[in-house]
């Protein structure tokens, strides 16, 4: 295995230094390939998510195929705009020259992906990785093995492996891939991971983007529209049963509309998912039976106020809200990644402020109330959202990623570009006229300071 990986990389070095990739027409038509046979295989798709998850073609199609498409079309229609050297000033101390800034690939990527979106997030940072002209090695996770297998096959079908290869396997696949030379690592998944990938980059001096997690809060202020609130909450908290980097981790609701809230928001839940959720084909499951076990022992601490059914052997757990939870207890943490909403109050928003100011900065922040901007002045995430869960994530206009704990780097739209990308300085200095200053022995140095 560790030879086969050694020769494939070599071979993208060598398919890359040939400058085939660079070329618009290129990387447009290879985008072009992976859109049709995404369109071939949706069915395909959807199939192997329900295996893998439980998931409803209906959110495969939201949560992993539409993204992706719309990720295509936009690298698709703005890629020539995005490739062209983009001309900056030049100061005048150095005329006669022109600067610009040309985009170059960085060279032959490694892709890590998780299993909870396992599509979406194999595929979208290729999708910039093929945009931006680089080669790649996909490194789906084991856990998703229906979806693996698949994006293996479209893989094989579309790309020579000299351009874009997929290896699959656990943590030894993993180890011997970190253990080599590669120009960029874009890696999705767990904080824990995270530490460990960046100490494999560090050794090679590898440039590194992580796109982690943390405990995203949603804070519930006493003016919110809770009718609203209620439904995107349990919408963006239990969608693919919460195992959502973005999820709404916890609740932190204001004490005068916790009750009418809670109330609300189990409603919502009966909406979407009936009485029974177990028999909802809308509702997915836990990924493994270890999860389940990790995710049940969270459930010991606060008072269950809605939910709480665990089938192991079906790998479910019901959408849970749990209420009267401390800071300390064990469920705040770590992040949760299922379906499980711990919930806290507060009186002052000054006391939700300072709760956040003191702890890990998270992927994402969701308010729902009428001080949305004074929060986001005062706090800190990778993205939010003011009055809705996950949104910010369907915009490609705006980057997607983490801050400190959350990860490092943004992605999405010109920024997927960008971040496989080296943003070229170029000074070109015309010949005609060799100004002196610049030259020892300095006779014009007192005229040099002026213009400085």
């Amino acid at each position: 295995m560790k030879n086969k990986i050694i020769e494939t990389i070599n071979g993208q070095r060598k398919f890359f230094r040939s400058g085939e990739t660079k070329g618009l027409k290129f990387r447009i038509e290879q985008l072009t390939r992976l859109k049709k046979s995404i369109i071939a295989k949706q069915h395909q798709i959807e199939s192997a998510l329900w295996e893998d998850l439980h998931k409803s073609a209906e959110e495969v199609y939201l949560t992993e195929i539409s993204v992706v498409m719309q990720e295509i079309d936009n690298h698709i229609n703005h890629l020539k705009k995005w490739s062209k050297p983009r001309k900056v000033k030049t100061p005048l101390h150095l005329f006669p020259s022109k600067s610009n800034i040309v985009c170059e690939p960085l060279g032959v990527a490694l892709i890590i992906a998780p299993w909870n979106y396992p599509f979406q997030l194999t595929i979208n940072p290729l999708i910039g990785a093929i945009s931006a002209g680089c080669c790649a090695m996909l490194k789906p996770s084991p856990n998703a093995k229906a979806t693996a297998t698949l994006i293996e096959q479209m893989i094989k079908e579309l790309y020579n492996s000299n351009y874009i290869d997929i290896v699959l396997g656990g943590r030894e696949v993993n180890t011997i891939l970190l253990e080599q030379k590669f120009d960029i690592i874009f890696f999705t998944g767990s904080t824990a991971l995270g530490k460990i990938v960046s100490k494999a980059a560090a050794e090679n001096l590898t440039p590194l983007i992580l796109e982690l997690g943390g405990k995203s809060p949603c804070i519930v202020d006493a003016d919110a529209n809770l009718d609203v609130a209620a439904k995107r909450i349990a919408w963006g908290k239990f969608i693919n049963a919460g195992q959502t980097c973005i999820a709404p981790d916890y609740l932190f609701v204001h004490k005068n509309v916790k009750d009418e809230l809670l109330k609300k928001i189990k409603s919502a839940i009966n909406n979407m998912y009936g009485d029974n959720p177990v028999q909802s084909r809308f509702y997915p499951r836990i990924v493994s039976p270890e999860a389940v076990n990790r995710l049940k022992e969270l459930m010991n601490e606060g008072d269950i106020y809605c939910g709480g059914e665990i089938n192991e052997n079906d790998k479910y757990i019901a959408p849970t809200i749990i209420d009267n939870i401390r800071p300390d207890s064990a469920i705040m943490q770590n992040e949760i990644f299922g379906p499980i909403l711990p919930v806290m109050t507060f009186d002052k928003i000054e006391e939700v402020v300072d709760y956040l100011s003191n702890r890990a900065k998270p992927l994402a922040l969701y308010y729902f109330g009428n001080n949305g901007s004074d929060i986001i002045n005062k706090t800190t995430s990778g993205g939010a959202c003011i009055n809705d869960t996950l949104m910010h994530i369907a915009n490609h206009h705006i980057p997607f990623g983490g801050v400190g704990d959350s990860g490092m780097g943004k992605y999405h739209g010109r920024e997927s570009f960008l971040v496989f990308s080296n943003q070229r300085g170029v000074v070109r200095t015309a010949v005609w006229l060799d100004l002196p200053f610049k030259y020892a022995p300095y006779k014009y140095f007192k005229f040099l300071k002026r213009i400085l």
